[in-house]
């Protein structure tokens, strides 16, 4: 189980989100790239980056912050937030995003996403965003009828790296990941899973850690973090402890 912290970017500073309201935020850095490094200093494997005004926008609005957090760091970065067309994914991957985020095109424009899967095969991740079972796009802002799932098995055949699958209604709460939907949709998809959530502790992570033979692989954690709630350094000890116990199914890339 990968540890991943949550690097949420809005003007220009790291922020979080309560259930992803643009109106509910908390500043908790004013400098993204000190915040990356701290991370890094505690352990961070890989850190998970969202562009929260490029979510809204339909394009990335911190695409030189991402970059210098990139270069300090020198880890694996997963990138999310106004990715729509394949020059944006092109521009992030130059610039040594290891993968990209894909979650309101998988539904609005699925061609393009089969493209990106099969350009970049293992540098794709579909970001699945669920509010009440359904799907959530557009920066959270407008939901749809379809279910993780049946978004999930469109892009089986194109073989993305992973699923980052989001309980809104538990994103920022900490009242605790959803632990069953995510084993469901791991199980069911066929495709390696990124929890994400309602982290509010170890306990969680330990919850998680259960299920990764299932195919939940990572989980990644924001306030918990921030708050102190979950220490990365302990959460990581105890991951790397259980490593390799239950390996996560994979595709070949």
């Amino acid at each position: 189980m990968i540890v991943i912290p949550a690097i949420d970017l809005k003007e220009g500073r790291c922020v979080r989100l309560v259930q992803g309201d643009f109106r509910r935020e908390t500043v908790y850095a004013d400098d993204p790239v000190r915040m990356a490094l701290a991370w890094k200093d505690q352990g961070a494997e890989r850190l998970h980056v969202v562009d929260l005004e490029g979510s809204l926008a339909g394009v990335p609005r911190h695409a030189e912050v991402i970059r210098n957090i990139v270069t300090a760091t020198g880890l694996p970065v997963q990138v999310g937030g106004g990715i729509r067309e394949m020059k944006t994914v092109e521009v992030y991957l130059r610039m040594d995003v290891r993968w990209v985020i894909l979650g309101t095109a998988a539904l609005r424009d699925p061609a393009f996403v089969r493209n990106a899967c099969r350009d970049f095969p293992g540098r794709v991740i579909i970001g699945i965003d669920a509010k009440g079972g359904r799907l959530a796009v557009q920066g959270w802002t407008e939901t749809q009828a379809d279910t993780p799932l049946a978004l999930a098995c469109r892009f089986a055949e194109e073989r993305p790296a992973a699923l980052v699958y989001t309980d809104i209604a538990r994103d920022g709460m900490e009242t605790g990941v959803n632990v069953e939907s995510t084993r469901e949709l791991a199980l069911s998809a066929g495709i390696p899973v990124i929890a994400s959530g309602g982290v509010s502790g170890m306990k969680d992570i330990e919850n998680l850690m259960a299920i990764e033979g299932d195919g939940v692989f990572a989980v990644i954690a924001g306030k918990a973090l921030y708050t102190g709630a979950l220490s990365l350094t302990e959460a990581i000890a105890r991951t790397r402890h259980n490593r390799g116990k239950s390996p996560p199914r994979t595709f070949e890339t």
